[in-house]
């Protein structure tokens, strides 16, 4: 397998991962900078959002008329602007704007990153290399938080978005000379109602949930983001029934791998998306540790998550991908579950080994349904795939922010005090219940599907097991 071009991508994918995660740490600071304060300040978090909302869908279109590669070193571009721009804001209406064309960077580095690693890698290669690029997505979480803390602390907030300069420089030379150029059919004409449909189905929902679970704005403002985001998006369903070639085809969802994997993986990124926002909490608010002592511990998880790389190919030879994923959701939901019994009293070195084994088993998961989902996708879909496939991520990590968001505030509310140890436990159990209820999607797909990927070799009297 050629790592150049995985590792390529995956720079420019924790570049984005930690940037949309190590701003939260900075947030008091930039709100005093700006004069403003830091719930109004979480309207850059959700402009970033949005705009990977909004964008995401185009993504594969853009690829397919004016080159993957061009679109992504483009991308990179357009994220490091809105980095300088972000540095040098002087209002909340400029930092906000700014962040906003971040996302619509950051919205072509996803789908177009995973576009050109499936056109460039063989099928049977594709569990290794979405091994290497499943790592950023697990990692930038976890580092931004303590990096963020540590940069906010001993420099100045500025340079949270400054450092994405020289890294943006670096992946842009690297794609340019290592990145081959990707020949493709010209798409048909841009289905442009389509697209508005679903921006705005895509934007409602994820504008709506973080309003809900970021209360900048009254909440009346979030549910009703939502019901027109699922409006439109009914709206748009009968449209693609209707469109020679709609900008998102609902229609590939018939391929069983593809369908299994943007289910089970959406149940599960809610689940995983609700993780980095309660495990920092809970150690700081209940158990008293410093920003900096949490952004410690929870980024252990990112050494489990790294583990991967070296086993996955061998691991889904071997027993497969309906297999795999099965024992990996559960194993997370467990070790998901184990945080609900930690207590101050927990020794660090019990947490830190539960946070190892969480990054390890999700990281095998998020390998699986990444290369599951494409392993029977025709190049000619690829685009498509790719695009729907990020689609639900970012709406299905979204609503895991809400879901956290809303346990906690549901239990200070029914006690009618202050958030407590209890309410973080009663968060993670069911954050691991949505976990287990990932498997779902896996227990009747057929053992067969993604075989040619996997490598696993199934005898043929048992292939319908």
């Amino acid at each position: 397998m050629n790592r150049i071009i995985p590792l390529i991508l995956a720079v420019a994918l924790f570049m984005e991962q930690m940037d949309a995660t190590v701003i939260s740490t900075a947030l008091p600071a930039i709100a005093a900078d700006l004069s403003v304060g830091p719930i109004t300040l979480k309207l850059a978090l959700t402009a970033y959002m949005v705009a990977l909302a909004i964008f995401i869908p185009v993504s594969g279109w853009m690829a397919d008329r004016f080159g993957a590669k061009s679109v992504f070193r483009g991308a990179i571009l357009v994220f490091m602007i809105g980095s300088v721009l972000c540095a040098i804001a002087g209002s909340l209406l400029q930092f906000v704007l700014f962040r906003f064309l971040q996302g619509a960077g950051a919205a072509m580095m996803t789908p177009v990153g995973r576009l050109v690693l499936l056109r460039t890698t063989k099928r049977s290669e594709l569990v290794a290399a979405m091994a290497y690029l499943t790592i950023p997505a697990l990692i930038g979480p976890m580092a931004g938080p303590p990096l963020g803390g540590f940069i906010t602390t001993y420099f100045s907030w500025h340079w949270i978005f400054l450092i994405n300069v020289p890294i943006g420089l670096l992946g842009i030379w690297l794609a340019t000379v290592h990145l081959p150029e990707i020949e493709t059919p010209r798409p048909p004409p841009m289905d442009v109602f389509g697209f508005v449909l679903v921006a705005v189905s895509a934007s409602g929902v994820v504008f709506g949930l973080s309003v809900i679970s970021l209360p900048a704005l009254p909440p009346v403002t979030g549910y009703a983001s939502v019901l027109a985001g699922i409006l439109a998006l009914v709206l748009y369903l009968r449209h693609a029934r209707r469109h020679p070639n709609p900008i998102l085809d609902p229609e590939i969802f018939r391929n069983a791998g593809f369908r299994a994997a943007t289910i089970g993986g959406s149940i599960f990124r809610v689940a995983t998306g609700a993780v980095p926002f309660l495990t920092p909490l809970m150690l700081q608010i209940a158990f008293g540790m410093s920003p900096f002592q949490s952004g410690m511990i929870t980024f252990t998880g990112a050494v489990g998550a790294i583990s991967t790389k070296f086993l996955a190919q061998r691991v889904f030879a071997a027993i497969g991908f309906r297999t795999t994923l099965i024992v990996a959701a559960t194993a997370s939901a467990l070790t998901t579950a184990a945080n609900g019994f930690f207590e101050a009293t927990t020794p660090v070195a019990v947490m830190i080994a539960f946070l190892l084994m969480a990054g390890f088993t999700r990281s095998f998961f998020f390998t699986g349904v990444n290369a599951l989902g494409y392993a029977e996708i025709p190049d000619e879909r690829a685009s498509q795939a790719t695009s729907m496939g990020s689609v639900a991520q970012q709406v299905s990590l979204a609503l895991g922010v809400a879901l956290a968001a809303v346990i906690l505030e549901g239990g200070s509310a029914l006690r009618g005090g202050e958030l407590q140890l209890a309410d973080f436990h009663m968060a993670f159990f069911v954050v691991a219940g949505l976990s287990l209820a990932a498997v779902i999607p896996f227990v009747r797909l057929d053992k067969r599907v993604g075989a040619a990927v996997s490598g696993h070799r199934i005898p043929a009297s048992r292939g319908h097991d």
